[in-house]
């Protein structure tokens, strides 16, 4: 018997192809949603984009049967509208729209068929929940955060292993799997004091011994986990990067550090640094803001110019490349063309060749954000991806869901991606309390 899965209206914004994923059973959408739809469809973020998605989709299935029986989908699932009872729920304010949509649900309960409630909301959930209806939330993009791939391990060696792997430039893997560009800590189980940070080549099954200096810009790595980030980064064979870490663990720093680098190379093939953040605000959003664009965006893009700022400080202080200077000013790089910031909602659409892109608190972008964004990357275009799972505003994204772990697990088989797991704070003795402890 099919089974009858009531979509809530969020899990058509968080995933525009959501109709497909419930294979041959039968997927409701109320009339409500319809109708929130097309009040979100004029909007000009992504809540406006999936919109229009869906409807456009939708609109398509009329040619394949009628909406109220049911009409076919490409997957053999059937598309259903449904209005919701004549006779209401008791004791249940239908002015709430999602009341609304749960009584399409409880209807086809009473009627004794099997539904399911599908929703990102966790209040929508609980109220079904207390009508007795089943309920889950939209997990086909999830993952296991608890369990995410770090990017690195270590791995148990002996004294004379780590000294071939210096001589021969290279030691061959055996007893264990890795993924294309792991980076692997060996320690000696016969000599504590000796180690050796590499990276996996995959095509060659080998690990190749990192380089034991890394500086970008006056920057350099704190700690070993720093260090494998720093090699990702500043390998131009690796065309994603996803950094994951806690707050003070440096994600941004290296990643600005390291673009600049790169782009300011007397040879590079980067032609500027593009730097972005997903405008996901605590309150009201960037529309209600004083100003222009570029001054609405100064104010989401303050901890990016806190860090150049720094930066490039510490690149004069330390005389890099000859670029010490006073004229070394953000200002002056942004006059020149070499950095430009942008909000992601002015991103869609683009086609970014030769470009080192930066995305920061990629935590609060859904999967199909995600897939968006990269999709964007022409010839020579190298993306960097960082955030904390940990922290996350999108109200219905968790650990679990975001388009940052999901990258993550879906893409470290490949040979183009490297990913970094950072957990040890580096910012200051107070930030590291505050992340262990509050």
């Amino acid at each position: 018997m099919k089974k009858n899965f009531v979509l809530d209206t969020n899990v058509l914004i968080h995933n525009p192809q959501a109709l497909l994923s419930f294979a041959d059973n039968n997927v409701v959408l109320p009339v409500t949603v319809i109708e929130e739809l097309d009040h979100f469809k004029i909007s000009p973020d992504k809540k406006g984009m999936h919109a229009r998605q869906v409807l456009r989709e939708i609109d398509d299935l009329i040619k394949k049967g009628a909406l109220d029986k049911g009409a076919k989908m490409s997957n053999g699932g059937t598309l259903i509208i449904a209005f919701g009872p004549k006779d209401q729920m008791p004791d249940v304010d239908f002015a709430l729209a999602d009341n609304k949509i749960l009584s399409v649900a409880w209807d086809l309960q009473r009627k004794h068929q099997p539904v399911f409630f599908i929703s990102k909301d966790i209040n929508a959930r609980i109220k079904a929940e207390a009508l007795g209806i089943k309920t889950a939330d939209y997990e086909k993009q999830k993952v296991e955060y608890s369990s995410l791939y770090r990017g690195w391990r270590e791995v148990s060696s002996t004294k004379e292993e780590i000294n071939r792997l210096y001589v021969q430039d290279k030691l061959e893997v055996k007893g264990y799997t890795l993924f294309e560009n792991e980076h692997v800590l060996l320690k000696a189980a016969d000599d504590p004091s000796s180690s050796a940070a590499c990276r996996y080549d995959g095509s060659n099954n080998v690990l190749i011994p990192m380089r034991k200096e890394f500086s970008a810009m006056g920057i350099r790595p704190l700690n070993v986990e720093q260090r494998f980030a720093f090699d990702l980064l500043l390998d131009d064979d690796i065309k994603l990067v996803t950094l994951v870490g806690q707050a003070g663990t440096g994600k941004t720093l290296m990643a600005i550090a390291c673009a600049l680098s790169k782009v300011m190379e007397k040879e590079s093939s980067y032609e500027r640094l593009l730097v972005a953040r997903p405008i996901i605000p605590l309150g009201k959003d960037i529309g209600y803001l004083p100003g222009s664009k570029e001054r609405k965006l100064t104010y989401w893009m303050q901890p990016i110019y806190d860090n150049l700022e720094y930066i490039l400080k510490r690149s004069i202080s330390t005389k890099v490349n000859g670029l010490a200077t006073s004229d070394l000013t953000v200002d002056h790089l942004m006059g020149s063309d070499i950095i430009e910031i942008e909000a992601l909602t002015y991103i869609r659409g683009r086609s970014i060749p030769n470009q080192f892109m930066i995305v920061d608190e990629a935590q609060n972008l859904t999967p199909h954000e995600v897939k968006t964004i990269v999709s964007r990357a022409g010839e020579g275009t190298k993306i960097i991806l960082t955030g904390d799972p940990g922290q996350i505003d999108n109200p219905y994204l968790d650990a679990d869901s975001n388009g940052l772990a999901y990258t993550v697990e879906r893409l470290k088989k490949y040979k183009i991606f490297g990913h970094a797991l950072l957990m040890k704070s580096e910012r200051s003795e107070l930030a590291s309390l505050a992340v262990e402890e509050l």
